[in-house]
């Protein structure tokens, strides 16, 4: 499978929580820093309850690597 068509997944190497930033910034060939970095910019500019929902969700419904 080329990573163009790389489905999304969480990330069983790059995880600091979850794996859910890893697994995005690997979709979108981004780095995962920034994309971590973005989670933490949005989450306290909408008071963190927002963000730290959507990281759960993402959480519970995005597989595992390797999927």
């Amino acid at each position: 499978m080329t990573s163009a068509t790389r489905p999304l997944c969480r990330s069983r190497h790059d995880r600091m929580l979850a794996g859910v930033a890893g697994g995005i910034a690997l979709r979108l060939h981004w780095n995962p820093v920034l994309v971590r970095a973005a989670f933490v910019v949005l989450a306290l500019a909408t008071f963190v309850l927002p963000v730290a929902l959507a990281y759960l969700i993402l959480w519970l419904l995005l597989p595992e690597e390797g999927c």
